[in-house]
């Protein structure tokens, strides 16, 4: 698989890095003339890579529009780690809580391949997995597969043709892993709707 560096960037991947060049100038982190040349150089940047290096200097890793670690592993011990906003999920992700919380927030995450395993192990904390619609999540319990245990029979879902699949291999011990895929905010009553 590619680095999460070397992947061909969007649009709306340029307007994050821009929309953080612009607060940077506005605070004075950077001139007019330094955020003219990196918005210039963000408009014209092929791969995620070239974008993250527009903003290193300007953000925390936490805080950054892209991120892009190589990493294969999130785990948190008695603390909590997250992951959100615009980042790569890599084919392969072994995430362990261990008396911690772990939320993984994909809704706008980039998924390096289309079919995704993830190993997640709850001892005494949390994973929490958030969804985009149209994600499909295959459950596996690895306390099913030790010796002496009997699996129950559980229908596979349906996967659409060219929709993106995780297969969520989980094991808890005084623990909880969650999935949930968010609803859209309501329209409310007085919710401006757009025009046709």
């Amino acid at each position: 698989m590619p680095s999460p560096r070397d992947l061909r960037a969007l649009n709306a991947d340029r307007e994050r890095v821009v929309t953080l060049l612009a607060q940077a100038a506005g605070d004075g982190r950077i001139t007019l003339e330094e955020h003219a040349h990196r918005v210039q150089r963000a408009y014209t940047a092929r791969t995620l890579g070239d974008l993250a290096g527009l903003t290193e200097d300007l953000a925390l890793p936490g805080a950054q529009p892209l991120r892009l670690d190589n990493s294969r592993t999130v785990t948190a011990f008695f603390a909590t780690e997250r992951r959100s906003g615009r980042w790569v999920v890599p084919d392969r992700l072994v995430v362990t809580a261990i008396g911690g919380q772990i939320v993984l927030d994909l809704r706008e995450a980039l998924l390096q391949g289309q079919r995704t395993q993830m190993y997640a192990t709850a001892l005494g904390g949390q994973v929490n997995l958030l969804l985009p619609p149209g994600v499909t999540v295959i459950t596996r319990n690895l306390a099913e597969a030790l010796p002496g245990t009997r699996p129950e029979p559980r229908p596979e879902p349906v996967v659409p043709p060219g929709a993106p699949v995780i297969e969520l291999h989980t094991l808890t011990l005084l623990g909880r892993i969650h999935v949930r895929t968010p609803r859209p905010p309501r329209q409310g009553l007085f919710t401006r709707r757009p025009r046709a």
